[in-house]
């Protein structure tokens, strides 16, 4: 029955939906009242397919990208570009949209465990547990759990696996879309971390402009492109290789100055 029908994981699609309404409403205003979201290129989500895509973004908090993520990808599929203004949108959402996420950081509380009834694909860090560095094997499953969502719809990573600038792509992500072969979309996001705490749950400070960059998809040879290539890729399509560091490109110094005057403004 329809009411009854559930996702590949076993999540009751109908929850899935209400409970994606609730904390939509819930979370708009972080975005669009106290602190201001500013989005280029969301246009790009129209065009794209069903199901069968990796979105691939920089980190800056647990929480609060993925919640900004959902609004925006909604708010497009209904025909608001570049906006998320009036939460309608939410009305009928996409609910074959899913993130990856540790799987202790979806066991650490309540609210986490909400939020990862929504959508999340939790997989056990390999280098990282518990707050203390580990090295452990790959669980095949959660590779596979990822294929699975894939499958199913959208699939949203943050390849870096953690909120520190520059930190290496791993190459679990290159992996992943060397074996499933998606369209892989990158997304650059800034101001998450000024504004939300590390968790992204709680406001750390009003009027800070936030902004998220959604660019075009890449273009992989996905059999003959090796896994280095792939990550390299990655590193600059999400603004986070070395160069961008150290000697910035043009069209990035443009965006930052830009992105500063803002800023300059809200404060």
């Amino acid at each position: 029955m329809g009411l009854f029908k559930k996702d590949p994981f076993g999540h009751f699609i109908f929850l899935k939906r209400w409970l994606i309404q609730l904390l939509g409403v819930l979370s708009h205003r972080r975005y669009h009242s106290f602190n201001s979201l500013k989005i280029e290129g969301s246009e790009i989500i129209r065009d794209l397919e069903d199901k069968h895509v990796l979105f691939v973004s920089n980190h800056q908090t647990y929480f609060a990208d993925v919640a900004a993520m959902y609004h925006v990808f909604n708010a497009s599929l209904k025909g608001r570009i570049d906006s998320i203004k009036n939460v309608g949108y939410l009305w009928s959402p996409k609910t074959n949209l899913y993130y990856v996420a540790a799987a202790e950081t979806m066991k650490s509380g309540f609210l986490p465990k909400v939020m990862s009834y929504v959508g999340a694909v939790t997989i056990t860090r390999t280098w990282r547990a518990a707050g203390e560095s580990v090295n452990r094997q790959v669980d095949m499953k959660d590779i596979s759990n990822i294929g699975t969502a894939l499958d199913d719809g959208w699939v949203i990573t943050f390849p870096q696996g953690t909120t520190k600038a520059f930190n290496p792509i791993r190459k679990g992500t290159a992996h992943i879309i060397k074996k499933y072969k998606p369209l892989v979309v990158p997304i650059v996001i800034d101001g998450f971390r000024r504004s939300f705490d590390k968790r992204g749950l709680f406001i750390k400070k009003k009027g800070i402009l936030q902004s998220m960059v959604i660019k075009a998809p890449l273009e992989i040879d996905y059999d003959n492109d090796s896994i280095d290539k792939i990550v390299e890729q990655l590193e600059y399509a999400i603004e986070q290789h070395a160069s961008f560091l150290k000697v910035p490109t043009e069209e990035y110094v443009k965006l930052k100055k830009e992105r500063n005057k803002k800023r300059e403004f809200w404060n």
